[in-house]
């Protein structure tokens, strides 16, 4: 899944693709190399970030989705978002999938869009909103709690109407989680992976891996692999990342190597 971001502050790649065109060709070149989805989003939701009303969303993406769509990419797009007028917007102009880290909290008529136009989506765990998130990082066993979140959601998401094969799970790698906890969803993946819906891990270049390797944002790459190659040794499906060609290569050596090609 790679990373199309439509912002002036996501932590990593803020303004670059802001301008559509630009937004579009990025997109493109991550097809080019491995992509399978590409996640375009309108609203940052780095720790801190202020939200972004739907009709700005609006305003940024849709041209995105529709040139992406024109382009005749094979790629699926998704968009990421938790509210309905962007996500009923993203999909009248193609997109086919919803990515949601609030996982239907923020809007609960999303589902319903999501049931009656029968996209596919993915729901991530996560505790308050961007500006909140980080004060609320206290468990007493991560694992265990973002577990028993993620199949109340999928229960919900079933309950309005969504097909289950439709449905991804996201445990919200530094969402409402300290370094720690990053690191024990990593080591427990397994868990979570047997809750019986494909796994989507989202590491890249996020500030964990900072802190455990004194390095910048742009400058995250090994870090994120090593992350990626780990989820997927531990049964992960969907990796979002900003490096997509990389990553992809480790994945396919990573995969050879544990489950055989």
């Amino acid at each position: 899944m790679g990373i199309v971001n439509v912002t002036p502050d996501s932590f990593s790649d803020g303004g670059r693709y802001l301008d559509a065109q630009a937004a579009v060709a990025h997109g493109l070149a991550l097809v080019e190399e491995g992509a399978d989805i590409l996640d375009v989003g309108g609203e940052s939701t780095r720790p801190g970030a202020d939200p972004v009303a739907p009709d700005e969303q609006i305003r940024r993406v849709v041209p995105v989705i529709e040139g992406l769509v024109a382009a005749g990419t094979h790629a699926q797009i998704s968009i990421d978002t938790t509210r309905l007028a962007v996500a009923a917007a993203a999909a009248a102009a193609g997109a086919t999938y919803v990515n949601d880290v609030s996982a239907f909290r923020a809007d609960p008529d999303l589902a319903g869009l999501v049931a009656d136009r029968r996209l596919d989506c993915c729901l991530a765990h996560m505790r308050g909103d961007p500006r909140t998130m980080q004060s609320e990082a206290v468990y007493e066993d991560v694992v265990s709690e973002v577990k028993a979140f993620l199949e109340e959601r999928l229960r919900a998401a079933v309950a309005a109407g969504i097909a289950e094969e439709r449905v991804m799970l996201d445990p919200g790698i530094g969402f409402a989680k300290t370094l720690e906890h990053n690191l024990e969803l990593l080591r427990r993946l397994d868990e979570l992976v047997a809750l019986g819906r494909p796994l989507v891990v989202g590491t890249s270049r996020k500030s964990f891996l900072g802190r455990l390797t004194g390095r910048e944002a742009d400058d995250r790459l090994a870090g994120t692999i090593a992350t990626n190659v780990l989820a997927l040794e531990r049964g992960a499906a969907v990796f979002r990342v900003h490096d997509v060609r990389p990553v992809a290569d480790a994945l396919t050596v990573a995969a050879a190597t544990v489950r055989g090609r």
